[in-house]
C-alpha cells in the first residue's frame, strides 16, 4: 500500500480554462521524505490540495483519474474524513491560524472529532513537543514570529495523528535558520515517527538536503524526478523548470568546470569545504614539487 498513489490525475479549477494538472502520476512509499519543486503555475499547491480532498470537494472543479492516500479512494471521502490520514499545511501560518491561544488552535482539531479531553491534552503536549513550542500554550498566535506560527501550524495538523503530512509551500516567508529549522523538524518526523512526509517548494537548498527524493513539475505536468544526488550532479535539470539550483550544486558545477577530471556532488557545507581544502592542499604540494 503506497501513501499516496496518482494516476492519469487532470485537474482544471471552476472557471479557468486550463488544466492545472494535466495528466500526473505519481507514487509516494509510506515513510518517504519527497519534495515537489516547480515554478508559479506548475501544478504542485493542486497536488497537495488534492491529497486531502480541498480539490474538488471544497475547490470546486472538473477531475479525472484517481488519487488513493493509504488505498483510500480520496473521492469518495470529505476533507474532515481525510484529516486522520493528511495533515495540511499551508504557505501562510495566518490562513490557518484563528484561536485565541496556542493550546487552542492545536486541540481544535481533536475537539471537532469528539476525541477525550485527557487525550486531546496529551496531544496538544505530544504536538507542542515536537516542534519546540512546548510552553507557549497561552500564548496568542498571532503574537509569535513567523516561525513561530508555522510550527503552530505543524503541531495543529499533527495533533489530528496523521499518516502523511503535507506542506505547501511552508517556509516561503522565512529567514534563512527559519527554514532550516523547519526541515528539521519535519526530518524528525520522518525518522522518529515513520511520517511521510510530502513538500512542495519553489527553493531547492533545503529540499537537496533532506529529501529522499525530488519530483520536478512544470506546466501541470511532472517532467523530471531522481534523488538529491541526481540534481546536485546535475543541476541544470532544476533550471529547466525555473528551480535556481543549490549553491552548493553551483560550487560543484563551478569545480568541476576548472578541474580536470573533477566529479564533485555537494549535499553539504561540510563536503564541500572538505573537498576545496583538499584539493587546495593538492594544488600547492603539486606547484612546490
Amino acid at each position: 500500500m503506497k501513501a499516496l498513489s496518482m494516476r492519469d490525475v487532470r485537474f482544471m479549477y471552476e472557471g479557468s480554462d486550463r488544466w492545472a494538472l494535466d495528466g500526473i502520476s505519481v507514487e509516494i512509499e509510506k515513510g518517504e521524505f519527497v519534495s515537489v519543486l516547480g515554478s508559479n503555475l506548475s501544478g504542485k499547491s493542486t497536488l497537495c490540495m488534492l491529497t486531502n480532498g480541498l480539490a474538488p470537494h471544497t475547490l470546486k472543479g472538473k477531475m479525472e483519474g484517481r488519487v488513493e492516500v493509504f488505498g483510500k479512494d480520496t473521492s469518495g471521502l470529505s476533507v474532515a474524513e481525510l484529516a486522520t490520514s493528511v495533515g495540511m499545511v499551508f504557505q501562510e501560518p495566518d490562513s490557518q491560524l484563528f484561536c485565541m491561544s496556542v493550546e487552542e488552535e492545536v486541540a481544535f482539531g481533536p475537539e471537532n472529532l469528539a476525541v477525550p479531553r485527557d487525550e486531546i491534552r496529551a496531544r496538544v503536549d505530544w504536538a507542542l513537543g515536537l516542534v519546540g513550542m512546548r510552553g507557549y500554550n497561552d500564548r496568542s498566535p498571532f503574537s509569535l514570529s513567523g516561525g513561530q506560527k508555522q510550527r503552530v501550524a505543524i503541531a495543529a495538523a499533527l495533533s489530528m495523528r496523521p499518516e502523511m503530512l503535507v506542506l505547501d509551500e511552508p517556509a516561503y516567508a522565512l529567514d534563512p535558520l527559519g527554514r532550516l529549522e523547519l526541515y528539521s523538524v519535519l526530518r524528525e518526523l520522518r525518522q522518529d515517527y515513520g511520517m511521510t512526509i510530502v513538500i512542495a517548494e519553489r527553493d531547492s537548498e533545503e529540499a537537496i538536503a533532506f529529501s529522499d527524493r525530488i519530483v520536478l513539475m512544470k506546466g501541470g505536468r511532472i517532467v523530471d524526478s531522481g534523488t538529491p544526488k541526481d540534481f546536485a550532479r546535475e543541476p541544470n535539470r532544476l533550471r529547466t523548470v525555473g528551480v535556481v539550483p543549490t549553491q552548493l550544486s553551483e560550487i560543484s558545477e563551478m569545480l568541476n568546470a576548472r578541474i580536470k577530471g573533477g566529479n564533485f556532488q555537494f549535499l553539504r557545507v561540510e563536503e564541500a569545504s572538505k573537498a576545496i581544502i583538499e584539493n587546495c592542499l593538492a594544488s600547492r604540494a603539486g606547484g612546490a614539487r
